[in-house]
């Protein structure tokens, strides 16, 4: 394993808990409770909000940055919600991942 996936694990296991923890805080004060499968609905929703705005990107359209941001941070929150109400530890899904993601070689300058 790459020294650097080794500090990442670290920060994520360090990091990630908390933000999950009060993410399910505020989904379980503010709003009425919804089922993983709602959650997932989203998420795939959201998900694909943001490849569009990307796709719109990459066909040379003009795309506003606060748009693109804001999907992003609905795509957090929404997998947030979803690994909450399915009871995932994120940190300790990502720590558990990462190590068997195998780096690409860096192309050669």
């Amino acid at each position: 394993m790459h020294p650097l996936c080794s500090e990442l694990i670290a920060q994520v296991e360090q990091g990630l808990d908390p933000i999950q923890q009060a993410f399910d805080a505020y989904q379980s004060t503010c709003f009425i409770a919804r089922p993983p499968e709602f959650f997932a609905l989203e998420l795939s929703g959201e998900t694909g909000e943001l490849a569009n705005l990307e796709k719109k990107r990459w066909r040379g359209t003009p795309v506003d940055e606060a748009h693109v941001a804001d999907e992003a941070a609905d795509v957090l929150i929404s997998l947030m919600n979803f690994c909450n109400a399915r009871g995932i530890n994120l940190a300790e899904a990502v720590a558990l991942k990462l190590p068997r993601i195998k780096p690409s070689a860096l192309p050669e300058a």
